[in-house]
């Protein structure tokens, strides 16, 4: 019983990744995946000589040998075929982590369905076939993976055994990729040489490519760290609906669509701007402390509270936009073409609204990836709109929340998914809720007196979490960020120079209090004249922590934040 218990424990702490293969038509995907997970030890061995029999009933591999793109290819329709037609999705298991695998289509007209798989991973490996190169899908795929906020790529060379093996026909693809990459917003992209059918850098280094010193594809996926697609800070609770509680109380049915909701915590509903504080949080029925996306919950509120479908509650320094109009991106999914003025349904998290599309901005062409002039869209093209919806709709950007930023536009008359939809940022603060504005003045914390990182760095981690967990929004301000912008032209160690860097940093602190940000400063500042200039300008917001706060990192940083709300002092 010890030994499975400890299994468990150990299973549920590994890290979990969620990532999709995409590409091409015919770039080797499924096979990819098969000899992934056969080679791994994630497929019994009956499964296997059940595959080995498929393959030869099939005619798609020499006797007694596996295609490994059947471990894959579900539908009798995909095998027949061989193309992937729907996602296909799979979990396996190592020492190190847990993964997830999105499958995804690489024909055109199934667009759609690796867009619905790329929605839901941190991390895309783009199977390129060396044999004939960087493709238009190639392009879409890897634009749509971003465009769904997938920052990490992996470019996989496949079928290296038909380019002899050959380095320099690798470098050539890698140039190639690079070339189209360089104009999307990618953070990490490793590019590993494949041969999938023979299993070479898949699971093992390939003897054939002793010039590659890379990680093989399963080592760099155990190991690369990702930034999870769940937003653990903005919170948003989606309301679904409300009953009457036996003693004749209201009870809110709702979804954590990102966050962490606390009990006790003070909410603001959105858009009508009332505010209420959390007395209960059940799920399953069992009444727990905290909830996380994507829980189901039933919520009881301290205050008397008008809730209906549809309503967002957020904390009151923390909400979304509020807005009838709308700029987002679309991934056309309909045969039927978008034209402008057309009236479809809007679903957004419990919302659904009527929206019309005002505008038809541009499209992406996907060959060079530039925009074009578009009156509409069609079947599998992306382009920018700006809509309207007749309900108000409370939202963030896409890139910001991936939960409170995505909708589908629903036709009206067939009810079919005529579009994925991605809302963009607005270029001005103007859409912001006034009833919901911050009811307390944000500050500027100072840790110039901390300035080295040993001390710094404990008492800094536990001030930026009880920041977020009060849901203060905040900005941290240090050496590094100002020194390569704003304070680059400035001579350090200059008595005049250090009193215009006190000055400067002291003018975007003050904005950003006037904005509701909290500033943390980890900039070390001289004493005398700079520092009297900077608490000048910023003023009664300005709070300083000294060097005894570094002793109890933990505490100090609870206390700190609960005097910006004004309760008692450090």
């Amino acid at each position: 019983m010890s030994d499975a218990r400890a299994f468990v424990d150990r299973y549920l702490g590994l890290d979990l990744l969620r990532f999709l293969t995409c590409g091409s038509v015919d770039d080797g995907k499924s096979t990819l995946v098969g000899r992934l997970l056969a080679d791994s030890g994630a497929v019994p061995e009956n499964v296997l000589q059940e595959v080995i029999a498929t393959s030869a009933r099939l005619g798609t591999a020499a006797p007694g040998e596996l295609d490994y793109s059947l471990l894959l290819d579900g539908l009798e329709q995909e095998r027949q075929q061989g193309i992937t037609i729907d996602v296909a999705w799979r979990y396996f298991t190592t020492a190190r982590r847990k993964f997830i695998i999105a499958d995804t289509p690489g024909h055109e007209q199934y667009t759609r369905n690796m867009a619905t798989g790329a929605s839901r991973c941190d991390l895309a490996v783009i199977l390129v076939d060396g044999s004939r190169g960087v493709r238009e899908q190639t392009r879409r795929h890897a634009f749509i993976a971003t465009l769904l906020g997938i920052r990490h790529l992996v470019v996989a060379i496949n079928k290296m055994d038909l380019l002899g093996w050959s380095q320099a026909a690798f470098e050539a693809l890698r140039g190639q990729c690079r070339e189209f990459l360089a104009r999307l917003p990618v953070h990490d992209v490793h590019f590993v040489p494949v041969a999938a059918t023979q299993g070479d850098n898949v699971v093992t280094r390939s003897a054939h490519m002793p010039w590659f010193q890379g990680a093989p594809l399963l080592e760099h996926l155990e190991t690369v760290h990702v930034q999870s697609n769940r937003n653990l800070i903005d919170l948003r609770v989606s309301v679904e609906g409300a009953v009457r509680t036996p003693d004749g109380g209201r009870r809110a049915l709702a979804r954590v669509a990102s966050g962490v909701l606390r009990e006790n915590q003070e909410l603001v509903v959105v858009p009508s701007g009332t505010r209420c504080r959390v007395a209960s949080i059940c799920v399953d029925r069992r009444t727990v402390a905290e909830a996380f996306a994507p829980m189901e919950v039933a919520l009881e509120f301290a205050d008397e509270v008008d809730l209906s479908r549809g309503d967002l509650l957020a904390p009151p320094l923390n909400v979304p936009q509020v807005d009838h109009r709308l700029e987002a991106m679309l991934v056309w999914m309909d045969q039927a073409p978008l034209a402008r003025g057309t009236s479809y349904l809007l679903r957004h998290l419990a919302t659904t609204t009527p929206a019309v599309i005002d505008e038809v901005r541009y499209r992406i062409e996907m060959q060079s990836l530039q925009r074009q002039p578009a009156d509409g869209l069609t079947c599998n093209q992306i382009g920018r709109v700006a809509l309207t919806t007749t309900q108000p709709l409370g939202h963030d950007p896409y890139d910001q929340n991936r939960a409170c930023g995505a909708f589908l536009l629903i036709d009206r008359v067939t009810h079919a998914t005529a579009a994925a939809g991605l809302i963009l940022a607005k270029q001005t603060a103007a859409q912001a809720m006034p009833s919901v504005q911050p009811a307390a003045p944000a500050h500027t914390v100072w840790l110039g007196e901390l300035a080295a990182p040993a001390p710094r760095e404990p008492l800094l981690e536990a001030l930026l979490d009880e920041l977020r967990r009060s849901g203060k929004p905040t900005l941290r301000l240090d050496a590094t960020a100002l020194e390569s912008g704003l304070l680059s032209d400035l001579t350090a160690g200059d008595e005049a120079a250090a009193t215009e860097r006190a000055r400067r940093t002291a003018e975007v602190c003050r904005l950003a209090n006037a904005a509701g940000l909290t500033v943390v400063v980890t900039l070390p500042l001289p004493p005398g004249t700079a520092r009297a200039r900077f608490a000048a300008i910023v003023g009664p917001a300005l709070l300083t922590a000294d060097a005894d706060a570094a002793r109890q990192p933990t505490e100090y940083a609870r206390r700190l934040v609960a005097r910006l709300a004004g309760a008692a002092a450090p």
